[in-house]
């Protein structure tokens, strides 16, 4: 083995813990990825930074919170001057690459929800580049590079690169049958009429009533997934060839599962809704919800509810069996790539020296509390995804850790395994002590931010969370309520204990181990220059 063995690094979207057969599911068919898990180490407790894609996967390449890196929300490009693990590899003679899911800007058009105010009668308006905190301007062109809508004005589009520290970069924007970026030109050379394959005008007959459950009249081959697969084959094909020596950290980045939900071919019938169970979660009783989720529990029951875009909506039983059914199709297609993308780094010669990672950017409500997809929530199905490491020595094969870590904690983790010294400002802290039997965090902090207002609030939302061994304690911005669960007690998250004058200690703790949380991840960079 090499002294700096290479890095394969798996990343799917909106992929919960619990969906995985080393985590526990006893339907969904995952042999690739538990394999992983019985040659490596398994974190049981692994916590994003943020419930949704562009904070949480800024904060995996930068070490750093959203509230530090700028992303707090999805639709804010993380800047082009802050600095990642990739960069620090490649600065350090590694070849890096990704091929598929980015999302550290923005691939969509749509519009901000959130306007800029209309400057006040009698005012100067700031001058473009001076009217935000920072001077750097993340509506410039540069900051488009991963829309759709670059993509579609010129198909010959490529990323400036280093991209954020990759050299190499193979992209799919947005998620299902509807990617785009490099994806649409290998889509086009291998199918001119592939665009009419895709899209809910365009789908096959079927009788889910689940929203956003298109049949796709993709082939399998000409799926997104196929695309990651085969793109990640080419390029550990021509590491083999012209490596130089030189180790890599590819991360291979799965735009699914995610809705819509568009599994192809023989994925779309795999599994079979009525063989679905429903989530332990979803019989909430006459328990009573936060606010929040009760207003999309009435916003479904009256016949109001939004359900084709990207914020949570609540669910009924059939269309919760459906989504899961249709998930795990869209898992095991990606389970079924895994298994052909390891053969062919043993068949070259590189597993021996290839360290494994497993991971996903965020988890899906998947009918917890009967909501559907991501958002303002804390609820373990969104928060804890899985975190698998697989040294190519089989060191510590399937051993499992209850230690807390997270997302935040990835950076430092890869540097450490490069023995690369961490660059001032990274938050996080290496996982591999916790691997070895090590202690983790003792509490992980969570954050969220959104366009929207919050169920009863006016104005862009926050909120923040802790979450230790035992307890989770929920703050949002502008109302007087939040959340507390006893996890020992109550791992589902179905009794808040909040407004319970038994639990009022462990409130109070909980609230000033959170201040203290977040005093001690805020910004330690730069360093000073001078003493005074």
């Amino acid at each position: 083995m090499t002294s700096r063995p290479n890095v394969l690094f798996f990343i799917c979207d909106q992929l919960r813990a619990d969906h995985l057969g080393c985590y526990g599911n006893r339907t969904v068919r995952t042999p690739a990825i538990d394999k992983i898990a019985a040659r490596g180490v398994t974190f049981d407790n692994f916590y994003v930074a943020s419930p949704v894609c562009q904070p949480n996967r800024a904060t995996l390449a930068t070490g750093r919170m959203p509230s530090l890196h700028g992303v707090r929300i999805n639709g804010i490009s993380l800047s082009l001057t802050a600095n990642t693990f990739i960069e620090m590899l490649r600065l350090n003679n590694w070849r890096t690459a990704l091929i598929g899911k980015s999302h550290l800007q923005n691939f969509g058009g749509v519009p901000p929800s959130a306007k800029k105010p209309e400057t006040p009668a009698g005012y100067v308006a700031a001058p473009k580049g001076f009217d935000e905190a920072d001077k750097e301007d993340r509506g410039d062109p540069i900051y488009d590079q991963e829309n759709a809508k670059t993509f579609a004005a010129n198909p010959a589009h490529d990323l400036r690169r280093p991209y954020y520290g990759f050299d190499h970069v193979e992209l799919c924007s947005q998620h299902s049958t509807r990617v785009q970026g490099h994806y649409t030109q290998w889509l086009r050379e291998r199918r001119p009429d592939g665009d009419k394959l895709r899209g809910p005008e365009n789908q096959l007959a079927h009788d889910y009533v689940l929203p956003q459950a298109w049949r796709t009249a993709l082939p399998e081959e000409l799926y997104p997934t196929s695309y990651v697969i085969e793109r990640t084959l080419a390029y550990l094909d021509g590491h083999a060839r012209n490596g130089g020596g030189k180790p890599f950290f590819l991360q291979c980045s799965f735009p699914d599962p995610h809705h819509p939900f568009t599994p192809p071919g023989r994925y779309w019938d795999m599994y079979k809704p009525s063989d679905m169970e429903l989530p332990a979660a979803f019989h909430i009783g006459n328990r009573p919800q936060p606010p929040h989720a009760a207003a999309l529990h009435a916003a479904r029951d009256n016949g109001t509810r939004v359900a084709d875009s990207q914020p949570a909506f609540a669910v009924n039983e059939r269309e919760t069996r459906e989504a899961i059914a249709l998930t795990y199709g869209m898992i095991t297609m990606i389970d079924d790539g895994i298994a052909t993308i390891l053969k062919r780094l043993d068949e070259l010669g590189l597993a021996k020296d290839t360290v494994v990672v497993f991971t996903s950017d965020h988890g899906d409500l998947m009918g917890d509390h009967q909501l559907m997809l991501k958002g303002n929530y804390a609820y373990r199905g969104l928060v804890r995804v899985p975190f698998i490491w697989a040294e190519p020595s089989g060191a510590r094969a399937g051993t499992r850790t209850s230690a807390l870590a997270g997302t935040l904690d990835i950076a430092a983790t890869m540097l450490d395994h490069a023995r690369i010294e961490p660059y001032n400002g990274i938050q996080g802290k290496s996982a591999l002590p916790a691997m070895a039997g090590g202690e983790g965090h003792d509490g992980i902090l969570i954050e969220y931010g959104s366009q929207r207002p919050l169920h009863g609030t006016t104005g862009e939302m926050a909120m923040r969370t802790l979450v230790d061994q035992r307890y989770r304690i929920t703050y949002y911005r502008g109302v007087p309520w939040g959340e507390l669960y006893d996890l020992d007690n109550d791992p589902l998250e179905m009794d808040n204990l909040w407004d319970d004058p038994a639990a009022a200690t462990t409130k109070r703790d909980m609230t000033e181990r959170l201040i203290h949380k977040m005093m001690e991840l805020a910004e330690r960079s730069p360093r000073p220059t001078r003493s005074a």
